[in-house]
């Protein structure tokens, strides 16, 4: 996939890399809400298609999602290089606070502010991403399965994992393997239709 030259990208490796370093430093604990926003809306290096494209596929390769997307990103604009770069600039600080704070934690866990900061921060981490979905609900639009599928089948996944404790495993296969044959049948059907 390349990059469309009508956009606007990043000029070197090292600018993917200071881009990605700033993403991973803002969204520490809860990045992808702030990589939506930074690589669609300020930077605009992305359309919210290509990034809910990218993050579709990053979410069904193994490694975290924004580890996968930053690959991908990365590759898009400078190929291995650019892939280097975009991950390095993901995982170099994140992973050196993560030793400072798990030292300093590690004598202040028992300390009753620092216990409820934590609480706080996964709070503002789960709103966060229920923001970024809320954002990228309008490029469901030309999703295969059309509302009327796509609607039930989210619904069902967020009873299964948050209400009825499903394994995620069992979620993602069952009905993650669902959704690709029903969209896999709906384009073949629509695909047929097409008098070309």
């Amino acid at each position: 996939m390349n990059a469309d030259l009508t956009k606007p990208a990043p000029r070197s490796t090292f600018e993917l890399f200071k881009a990605f370093t700033r993403l991973a430093l803002m969204g520490f604990g809860g990045v992808l809400p702030i990589a939506q926003r930074e690589l669609v809306d300020r930077l605009r290096w992305l359309s919210r298609e290509e990034f809910a494209e990218l993050l579709s596929v990053g979410q069904v390769l193994p490694g975290p999602n924004v580890v996968n997307l930053s690959l991908m990103v990365g590759d898009r604009f400078f190929g291995l290089r650019g892939a280097l770069a975009a991950v390095g600039g993901m995982l170099l600080m994140p992973t050196l606070l993560v030793l400072v704070l798990a030292a300093a934690y590690r004598g202040l866990a028992d300390v009753p502010a620092v216990a409820g900061a934590v609480r706080g921060m996964g709070a503002v981490s789960a709103g966060l991403i229920l923001a970024m979905g809320l954002k990228l609900l309008p490029t469901l639009t030309r999703n295969p399965l059309g509302r009327v599928l796509w609607a039930p089948l989210a619904l069902v996944a967020a009873l299964g994992v948050g209400a009825f404790r499903w394994p995620l495993i069992t979620v993602i296969a069952g009905l993650g393997g669902l959704s690709w044959l029903l969209a896999w049948w709906r384009l073949g059907a629509s695909s047929s239709k097409d008098p070309a």
